[in-house]
């Protein structure tokens, strides 16, 4: 529930009991949830508002498509994962050496500093 393992719900429990006292965390408990559950119809009316409000070509609109990390996924690599996977599995050719391999640096020692180059930086 909202991403709360067991202990972070008893830690909130006793934080509970702490704060408010075992007579008054009834009603308080009652209290966020009646406050929960309001908050959640005014934005379920919100959203239908917002449905009816923009017309029928917006009827499978959902506003968590707003948020850029959605709109991503949903936009541009839905379609990628999708050809991606739509793909069949080819085979790997093995890779032929390169024509030309640079031959290996030699290690350098300890305090030693490496070769500057000027038109590197």
């Amino acid at each position: 529930m909202f991403g709360l393992g067991w202990a972070e719900i008893g830690a909130l429990v006793v934080i509970g009991l702490l704060v408010f006292g075992p007579d008054k965390l009834p009603q308080v408990a009652s209290q966020a949830g009646q406050t929960l559950r309001n908050l959640r119809r005014m934005a379920t009316n919100a959203r239908d508002d917002l449905r009816s409000g923009l017309g029928p070509e917006f009827s499978n609109f959902d506003p968590a498509d707003l948020n850029p990390k959605n709109f991503v996924r949903k936009h541009l690599l839905d379609d990628i994962e999708d050809s991606w996977n739509d793909r069949p599995q080819q085979e790997l050719e093995p890779v032929a050496a390169a024509p030309y391999a640079p031959e290996p640096l030699e290690e350098l020692g300890y305090g030693e500093l490496p070769p500057y180059d000027s038109e590197a930086t």
